[in-house]
């Protein structure tokens, strides 16, 4: 029986089609993993994928089997008829996975490649006319209709890398462009071209194609329009001048002539060391004489490994299993969606819910519409809660607000501009032409939201607030939405979803009490319910007159046309606990930041881990806390400001007594402290009591104590000052290795930023010192160097006010190095100097010597060679007796380093052979990394090309063990570049491209450079 024809698309939404006739999607986890299939385009899927796409980090028990019964659907959805257990045509178990067979005839994916790369033979060949090339590549593009595996939840398309294949795209679109100049049509692809650079307005290469195509279309006035609006945009939102490329598009539309043909020819690309003591590569320079503009086919992006790609921010709070209530106001912003959805070009809804107490459900009911509406906003959803109304004056302010969402998708720290308008203008700039959903929750006023509103159509805006935000409204066209407390018939509502309706037979009268004593507010009913389903056998009435009888209040949080006791519902929730986590509870209005962990709690309370475990337990229990992420807690802004009240009216442990169980009662500290980060009124004359001191104490310095081990892990070769003595009832965290240490450090970096600033403003100063210095590997090796610059002037006032010479003199550097990251040389130079000086004055033999590296890395950055060798040559001596073999190691490197790039190779080759043994004695793999890199170098220049790619290929594999994917990217440049020394041209083409696949990831702008690597490369062959 002949097999009837099937036909697979996955370039826009999943689609199949068997004789012709659309088949019916499956279930939606079918259809993702019959996408994902596709995607990979015939090559086996392995089984531990498919569950990490399905269900990311949660995978349930029965995983596997799912998969095994989803696949059992899909063939026979692809075959009717086909037995239960049978195999069938099309999807085969292969290689601990599973493959579906398809071709170029059946699969629109690679029948694009297919049609792409005979453009590319095609283009090659003198012998054909140049049209034909860009014919087939218009084929090509004309079987896009969408993001691929559009339709699909925005969490499973990141998670599969389906970013990746919608790049190859962008890739056609450029390729198609340069074909079409050659071949003198350039009118062919001009309407793919505009729609291209809508949805990458920062791409200066798509640009330039876009500049050339116009003017050689005779439109040389909207050419040189869309240039003067580039320019304004890269200096706007990124803070640059348009590239080379760019430029020279510009001058070729001035001159009114075509683009010129001048020969490229690649760049001398070096790297250079670090002032930390690694020889990490810089930015590979682009080509000295190379023609951005030359008119040959842009490289297409190999897939990258998913764990690079870009990201797609599915960023939403869970939704509530037991959400009920609020139809009509569900109902009024479905229907507010619908309208605007229906008319083209609609701008940017925003709906402010405004006028809602504290715990009126305000959250709740947006995180709930987000999640019924997210499928149409695709290109991802992103969150923040915005703390306006935190007790402990943690309002997230908008720029920070802006750099949190440009993490989130994917921009580098390092292309993250200054200043707030210069951010969001690059945040809307991402969101043009996309489907974003944006989630601002607890917003203090309308200039905090204003810079966080997409800027294009397509996106919707959701604004939660306790204020009444009338500018979204008149400036905005916002939607305004009053939640009001919910009705007795709600409460009940709300009640039986939660207890189920055989617990509330009889008890209409109870119900009706409970739903006013809560004023109808959906947090105090949750406690209510929480209370009563862990007491089943107790009456509704009982609990009634319970809550009616209990004392407390939250004043500050009610409105003054309610009734409300939320602090009684608090309170007597608090009662269902063991008086250990009640303790427990009120000590939590201590902690600063905007999460808390088990190990800090501890630390806070004094009590063993384990302990506080259970303890933070049965809060969560009763909702008193919740746990977030595993391990990790929030505290919601009522509950934490009603945590504070209990602290304030309960005063110091009697007779100065710790949480039960703690190991040992805390010494008593006879000066008070003010503290006006502890979230209550210190003019009001509430005192930080002795007790709650030393509390604060022992947290601070868990975080210090961790912060400090990290350090010492990251970056073994640093001079890091002593913490101090462990207080007592503090577990100090260790690390086995430099994963761990950077994993708590990404984990706790809000936190660690939240305590420097708590301790400065409690007079801390040392502490915030100390723990400013002990991040600063952290902030270099993760690119946060904004935040390194901010918290370095923190810390260097801090240091000032302690009138202490060395702790300035290393304040001075700290902020010195922040400053060079940023390319604010002109600060950090006489910064250096003033160090350098101060540690001379006090003896101090290893402060000169690290600030001499620091000096020799900015020179470096100046382009002075000499200059930097000598300052690593000074360093070096100064640690040769230190005791510090890792800092002496290092600077043996950068030595070795220095005297390559001068051209002197073999004593390149000498020093870093010295230091190879010695990093790899201490284990120092990122310092291994850096001197392979410099030996390697050397190799390369010297002519021993083996030599140079064993070099290379061993500082690529750590860098890739350590997750560093610039200087992997950096690195597989050089290994591209000794490949081209030998002749082997496919070689060097495979290492750039795999480079240039990385830097597109990373949204860097070296990328250009290594195209026209590629570019240049392709002329050679």
């Amino acid at each position: 029986m002949a097999l009837e024809p099937v036909s697979f698309a996955v370039l826009g939404s999943v689609r199949v089609r068997r004789a012709g006739v659309e088949l019916t999607p499956g279930r939606p986890q079918e259809q993702a993993l019959l996408a994902l299939l596709l995607a990979r385009a015939g090559r086996p899927v392995a089984v531990g994928e498919i569950v990490d796409v399905l269900w990311g980090r949660r995978p349930p028990d029965s995983a596997v089997n799912v998969i095994r019964r989803h696949v059992g659907s899909l063939r026979r959805w692809l075959e009717p008829g086909l037995p239960t257990r049978a195999v069938g045509r099309w999807l085969v178990r292969e290689a601990g996975g599973y493959r579906l067979l398809v071709d170029d005839d059946c699969l629109d994916l690679l029948r694009f490649r297919r049609l792409r790369d005979e453009a590319r033979r095609t283009s090659a060949d003198p012998d054909t006319a140049p049209a034909r090339a860009v014919d087939l590549l218009i084929e090509a593009l004309e079987l896009w209709h969408g993001p691929v595996g559009a339709g699909l939840p925005a969490d499973v398309r990141e998670r599969a890398g389906f970013g990746q294949l919608d790049r190859e795209r962008l890739a056609a679109v450029r390729e198609a462009a340069d074909g079409a100049l050659r071949a003198g049509i350039p009118g062919a692809v001009l309407p793919a071209l505009q729609e291209a650079a809508l949805g990458a307005p920062l791409d200066e290469p798509l640009l330039a194609r876009l500049i050339l195509t116009l003017a050689a279309t005779d439109r040389p006035a909207e050419a040189l329009t869309t240039y003067r609006a580039a320019r304004t945009r890269l200096a706007d939102e990124l803070g640059i001048d348009p590239g080379r490329e760019l430029r020279e598009a510009h001058e070729t539309v001035l001159r009114g002539a075509g683009p010129r043909n001048a020969e490229a020819r690649p760049g001398d690309v070096h790297a250079r060391s670090g002032d930390a003591g690694t020889s990490a590569p810089a930015p590979v320079r682009a080509p000295d004489s190379a023609s951005a503009s030359t008119l040959t086919p842009a490289p297409t992006p190999a897939p990258a490994p998913t764990s690079g790609a870009a990201p797609v921010p599915a960023q939403l709070p869970h939704d509530l299993p037991t959400f009920t209530g609020r139809r009509a106001e569900l109902e009024e912003v479905l229907a507010l969606l619908d309208t605007a959805t229906a008319v083209p070009h609609t701008p940017t809804v925003v709906i402010s819910a405004i006028g809602g107490m504290a715990g009126i459900g305000k959250t709740t009911l947006a995180v709930h519409w987000a999640h019924r509406v997210a499928d149409r906003f695709p290109d991802g959803q992103l969150y923040v809660n915005l703390r306006g109304f935190t007790p402990s004056d943690a309002v997230m302010g908008a720029d920070e607000a802006v750099r949190v969402f440009l993490d989130a998708l994917g921009v580098p720290p390092e292309r993250v501009p200054h200043g707030v308008d210069a951010r969001a203008a690059l945040y809307r700039s991402l969101l043009a032409g996309r489907r974003f959903l944006v989630l601002l929750d607890n917003a203090r006023d309308t200039e905090q939201v204003r810079p966080l509103l997409p800027g294009a159509p397509g996106c919707l805006a959701i604004v939660t607030s306790r204020n009444q935000l009338t500018g979204l409204v008149s400036a905005h066209g916002a939607h305004a939405l009053t939640l009001r407390p919910l009705d007795t018939e709600q409460a009940r509502a709300f009640l039986e979803r939660r207890l189920g309706a055989a617990r509330l037979t009889g008890e209409s009268r109870a119900v009706a009490e409970i739903a006013a004593l809560c004023a109808g507010l959906p947090l105090a009913l949750a406690c209510v319910a929480a209370r009563a389903a862990a007491h089943p056998r107790f009456a509704l009435s009982a609990i009634a007159a319970e809550l009616r009888e209990a004392h407390g209040s939250l004043d500050a949080f009610s409105r003054s046309d309610t009734s409300a006791n939320v602090g009684a519902v608090f309170s007597w929730s608090l009662s269902a606990v063991s008086a250990d986590a009640a303790r427990l509870f009120r000590f939590l209005a201590l902690h600063p930041g905007p999460h808390f962990s088990a190990p800090a709690t501890a630390a806070l309370a004094g009590l063993p881990v384990r302990r506080v475990r259970s303890l933070l337990t049965e809060l969560a229990d009763v909702h008193l806390v919740h746990e977030h992420a595993p391990g990790r807690y929030t505290l919601h802004d009522l509950l934490r400001a009603h945590a504070t009240e209990l602290l304030q009216e309960a005063g110091p442990e009697p007779d100065g007594e710790p949480l039960a169980g703690s190991d040992t009662a805390p010494e008593r500290d006879t000066n008070v402290r003010r503290d006006t980060s502890m979230g209550w009124d210190i003019a009001a004359g509430h005192d930080l009591t002795t007790e709650h001191d030393t509390a604060v104490g022992r947290l601070y310095a868990y975080h210090l104590h961790a912060a400090h081990a990290g350090q010492r892990m990251l970056a073994p070769q640093e001079d890091p000052l002593a913490p101090g003595p462990v207080p007592a009832g503090v577990r100090v965290e260790s690390f086995g290795d430099h994963e761990q240490a950077l994993a708590w450090l990404t984990t706790e970096y809000p936190v660690l930023l939240a305590v420097i600033e708590a301790a400065v403003r409690s007079g801390r100063d040392r502490l915030a010192c100390l723990l400013a210095w002990a991040l600063e590997p952290y902030f270099d090796r993760r690119g946060h160097w904004h935040d390194w610059a901010a918290t370095q002037r923190t810390a260097l006032n801090a240091a000032l006010r302690l009138g202490d010479p060395a702790w300035e003199a290393r304040g001075l550097r700290a902020l010195a190095r922040a400053e060079g990251r940023l390319g604010l040389h002109e600060a950090a130079r006489p910064r250096l100097d003033r160090a350098l000086e101060l540690f001379t004055e006090l003896g101090d033999a290893i402060g000169r010597a690290d600030t001499h590296r620091s000096l020799g890395w900015i020179c470096d950055q100046a382009g002075d060679l000499p200059s930097a060798l000598r300052h690593n040559l000074l360093a070096l001596e100064l640690f040769r007796d230190s005791g510090r073999p890792a800092a002496h190691a290092s600077a043996l490197n950068s030595v070795g380093w220095y005297h390559a790039l001068l051209g002197e190779y073999r004593e390149a080759l000498n020093h870093c052979f010295q230091a190879l043994p010695l990093l790899q004695d201490l284990g120092d793999r990122y310092g291994q990394a850096a001197t392979w890199h410099s030996i390697a170098f050397a190799h390369h220049h010297l002519g021993r090309h083996r030599q140079a790619l064993l070099g290379y290929g061993n500082a690529l594999d750590f860098y890739q063990q350590l997750g560093v994917p610039y200087l992997e990217a950096s690195t597989l440049v050089h290994i591209g570049d000794t490949h081209r020394a030998m002749s082997n041209h496919d070689d060097a083409h495979a290492a750039w491209q795999q480079a240039l696949t990385i830097l597109i990831t990373l949204g860097h702008p070296d990328a250009d450079d290594v195209r026209a690597l590629l570019t240049a490369g392709d002329r050679c062959v």
